[in-house]
This record gives C-alpha cells, sequence and structure tokens, in this order.
C-alpha cells in the first residue's frame, strides 16, 4: 500500500534548478536512505514532502490519516520549556481530548436527560481513546525514552535553549518517538549524536516497523538500518534495492554501460558525419549520403552527465611552533556550574588527539576554553609559542547575509575575484553555488566555505569541532586526507571512528573528566 505519492515534481531556487520531473512511490514498512553529494536537495525534498516548502510543479499525495514524524535540524525549541515539556507535547493531541472530557463534565450538571445520555456516551468514546493511546502512563513513556537517550542525566527541567547541538537532537527525537508517527523523516539524526545513542538509534529503528526515510552521509549508520536507496543526483531521483554498498556496486555498473555506450555512439556519429560530408556531393552516392543523414537526424544522443566538481582541501602550513601547543593547570570549565573536575591536560607539536565520548560534557567547551573564546571556572591554559591556530565551529550563524565569495573576501581582502572563486571551486562548489548566499546553501555547502577559510590561513595548530557534520561521501573522505597529510597538530571533535581511524595519534575519552554522570 502507498503512503506517498509524489509525481513530476520540478523545483528550483532562482536559476538553480533542483529536481525535474521526479516521482516516487513509498510503501508500508520500507526503509529507506535518501543518499546524494551536498547540494542536491535532500532536505530540501524533505521540505516540499512535508509541506513546509511549495515546488514549482507537482503532485504530492499522502495515504488518508497518515501521522508524520520530521526530524529536522533547524526545528527551533522555545525558551522557557524544559526538556520534559518538549518530550510531554508529543501528546498533545491526547490533553486536549483530557480538556475536552473535562469540559463535557462540567456541563453534566445542567444538562437535560437527552443531553445527559449524549454527554455519557461521547465520554466513553474519549474514555477508550485515551485508554487505547496509553494516555495515563504518559509520565512513565517519557522518563523511558528519555533516560535510553541519556536526557534524565542532563535533567528533565532543564530549559532547552541551554542545550549542545547533540542535546537538542536528542530532545527532538525523543518526541519523535514518542509520537509514533506512520512514517519517520529523519534529516541527518546522527549529527551531534555520541556513540552510545547512534547505537540505540540504530537498534530501534531495526525494530521500527513502520516506514522511514533517512538522510545520511554516515555510511556504516545507513547501511546497518535501511533496505532501498534512493539516489539524488542531476536533478533525477533513482531506486536502488539493498544497501549503500549494493547501491555503489549496481551505480558503478551502469555508470560503465553508460559511458560504453556513449563512446560507441560517439564513434558511430563520427564515422557517419564522415561518410556524409565525402558522399553527399557526388551523384552516385548522395542517395546513400542523405538515408545516412536521415539517420543521424532521428538518433537518440546519449548525454553523460557533467562530472561534479570533486573537493580538493590542501591546508596551508605555517612556521613551526614550539614543543607544547598548550598546558593546562587545574583547569575548570564550563558556564554557571563545572563541566569538568580540575584538568592538567598538555598537548604537544606533531600530536593528533581526538575528544570522545556523550553529548553536553563540555568538549566544545574545552576547546573554546582553549582558544580564550570562554573564560575558565578556574585554574588556567598556557598557549605554547608562535601558534597560528585555525578553528572550525560547528555551525555557521544563521544571520549570515552574505555571498560566497563576500564571505570568503572578507576574510582575505588581498584575494583578486578570480583567487577567491578559485578556492572556493577547489572545495568542491560550482560557480551557482559560489554566487548564492551562504544562508541558502545546504549544510555540507556551508562546511565547505568555512573549511574554504581554513584551508587558505597559514595555521600549525588546527581546532576542528564535528567537522564532517553535512559533509558528503567525498568531501569526507577527501577531508581525511588532507588532514593526515597535514604537518600541523590537531585538536578534533568528532564521533565517527572510522573517520578518525589512522588519522589520530592519540583519543581523549572526556567521559574520565567530566563531572556530569552519564
Amino acid at each position: 500500500m502507498s503512503i506517498l505519492n509524489v509525481e513530476h515534481l520540478t523545483h528550483g531556487f532562482g536559476d538553480r534548478a533542483i529536481f525535474n520531473d521526479v516521482s516516487f512511490r513509498l510503501l508500508k514498512g520500507e526503509h529507506i536512505g535518501l543518499i546524494g553529494a551536498n547540494g542536491e536537495g535532500k532536505s530540501t525534498f524533505m521540505n516540499i514532502i512535508t509541506g513546509k516548502l511549495m515546488p514549482d510543479e507537482g503532485k504530492i499525495e499522502w495515504a488518508k490519516n497518515v501521522r508524520v514524524g520530521y526530524l529536522d535540524q533547524h526545528t527551533a525549541l522555545t525558551a522557557g520549556q524544559t526538556i520534559r515539556d518538549v518530550l510531554s507535547s508529543a501528546f498533545d493531541f491526547l490533553y486536549d481530548m483530557e480538556a475536552q472530557m473535562n469540559e463535557i463534565c462540567d456541563k453534566m450538571g445542567d444538562a437535560t436527560p437527552e443531553e445527559l445520555d449524549q454527554y455519557m456516551e461521547d465520554l466513553g468514546t474519549i474514555q477508550d481513546l485515551l485508554t487505547m493511546h496509553d494516555f495515563y502512563m504518559i509520565d512513565s513513556k517519557v522518563d523511558e525514552v528519555g533516560r535510553a537517550l541519556g536526557l534524565a542525566d542532563i535533567g528533565f527541567e532543564r530549559d532547552v535553549t541551554e542545550l549542545s547541538g547533540g542535546q537538542r537532537t536528542k530532545v527532538l527525537l525523543g518526541k519523535l518517538l514518542l509520537e509514533k508517527p506512520d512514517i519517520l523523516l529523519l534529516d541527518e539524526p546522527t549529527n551531534y549524536l555520541d556513540v552510545e545513542h547512534i547505537e540505540w538509534l540504530k537498534r530501534y529503528l531495526n525494530e521500527y516497523e513502520n516506514a522511514f526515510i533517512l538522510i545520511s552521509h554516515d555510511i556504516p549508520f545507513l547501511n546497518s538500518v535501511i533496505n532501498l536507496i534512493y539516489h539524488m543526483d542531476n536533478q533525477e531521483l533513482t531506486r536502488y534495492v539493498g544497501d549503500y554498498d549494493k547501491f555503489q556496486e549496481v551505480y558503478a555498473m551502469k555508470k560503465s554501460q553508460l559511458e560504453a555506450a556513449y563512446n560507441k555512439q560517439h564513434k558511430e556519429i563520427a564515422d557517419l558525419k564522415d561518410f556524409v560530408a565525402r558522399n553527399k556531393a557526388r551523384v552516385a552516392t548522395r542517395n546513400m549520403a542523405m538515408s545516412r543523414q536521415k539517420k543521424l537526424d532521428k538518433m537518440d544522443v546519449i548525454e553523460l552527465a557533467a562530472e561534479k566538481p570533486k573537493p580538493e582541501f590542501h591546508f596551508r602550513e605555517a612556521r613551526t611552533p614550539g614543543r607544547y601547543i598548550f598546558q593546562t593547570k587545574n583547569l575548570v570549565i564550563g558556564y554557571d556550574e563545572p563541566l569538568s573536575r580540575p584538568l592538567d591536560l598538555a598537548m604537544e607539536r606533531g600530536q593528533k588527539i581526538v575528544l570522545t565520548g556523550a553529548n553536553g560534557i563540555g568538549k566544545t567547551t574545552l576547546l573554546k576554553s582553549i582558544l580564550g573564546l570562554i573564560p575558565p571556572l578556574s585554574g588556567n591554559v598556557e598557549q605554547g609559542d608562535y601558534l597560528e591556530i585555525g578553528y572550525f565551529e560547528q555551525e555557521m550563524s544563521q544571520d549570515v547575509t552574505t555571498t560566497c565569495i563576500e564571505e570568503i573576501w572578507q576574510e582575505f581582502p588581498g584575494f583578486t575575484q578570480y583567487e577567491v572563486r578559485s578556492a572556493l571551486a577547489k572545495c568542491g562548489l560550482t560557480t551557482k553555488h559560489i554566487e548564492s548566499k551562504v544562508k541558502v546553501l545546504s549544510g555540507g555547502e556551508q562546511a565547505k566555505v568555512r573549511l574554504c577559510k581554513l584551508i587558505n590561513r597559514d595555521t600549525n595548530v588546527l581546532l576542528l569541532d564535528e567537522p564532517t557534520n553535512h559533509l558528503d561521501v567525498d568531501a569526507k573522505e577527501e577531508l581525511k586526507r588532507a588532514l593526515k597529510a597535514y604537518k600541523g597538530s590537531i585538536l578534533m571533535v568528532c564521533h565517527e571512528p572510522e573517520f578518525y581511524d589512522g588519522l589520530a595519534t592519540d583519543v581523549w575519552d572526556c567521559t574520565k573528566w567530566t563531572t556530569r554522570v552519564f
């Protein structure tokens, strides 16, 4: 049975086409991975099918009474709401029924016998619905999901606007799972999640009976939960049965077959054109030449899709720093309350250190304390000599109104227009992306703009906060290669073991020094 039908979908932004005559069907119980390079339109597709964005053309049709749950990275959480408030809001429709029931009870005192019969019937219906949806077990359900996602440790009464990126994702995910929708739409749910909770989500999705569509660049995670791939490429959406590895195998085979057919046809066209050119003027062979020309005119010409620009990252290196990059003495990090016990840490030149551990224990806070962006609660950080630091933040401000070109020009005013465009193109951005405003780009494209700033500055130390979030497979592979080749020192927050494996010289588990109980 079809849950969702998308027919002849066409959409674009300005002169940049995203989809061209795309059709798609979602069947009950399908577990779909939606994949494609950064900027191909995966999040746009999600926004169109959930009605957040109107397509230029096409029809979106959901089956009747289907409840859709959408995990969107950019959902705004309201100040003053606690974690428990947000999780409980999954049951708002039941609270509305309870209010309706109380209203009926208030009216019963003044009711006529006929009205009373009707009220009793309505009450019975509502009571049955509340019981069926486990209304009287809401608190225990909220507690159960909250504990599974580590939210109980943060504190159910904590204001949601005080949370880290990972904690925020967990709250939104928790609310979604409590809603038990008929279909889950998940846009990069593993971004900011720690290893333990990625494992929990993996188990949950494997046991999930309903349909889901998942966008993810985390290939091991994707492979473990999906049975269908939809590949978004060159304004088209193509279906492949199996996991990501199977898709790659079939895709490579189709690509080589198409290239072979293209080369064969290309040669045939050249031969026909040559024959026509040599024979159309001669009376004896003119008819044969005309026949060949007709064949040329009727031929369905095979076209190869333009190759996507692959990113190239080469970090520029500054002079060699002193022996120590930084040393801390009795450093306690945090904002209003401590996130760590007193720390005596040291990083030496040439080390490539990865910080791991659960969300909200202070990994980003540690980076910012080392940089001097936030003051420590006590103790001190001593930076080494001759440091040239490059810092990659988790997210870009959404208030940015500049184009990509302006963004790079502000950072490097001495660059010519050609140098700016060339620098952005090397990071895998096309001309249309380069001329667009930064805020309309996808998360992966925005990350490439920020990486562009980083690789064009002379550095000898890189502080990277979740650099792989949003990046597509090609960009991740190239970033790993570039970081392995980098002769400077690296301190990086990362939740993807397959990314830092073979790159890190040391892995620091931050759960060993946090004051948070996990």
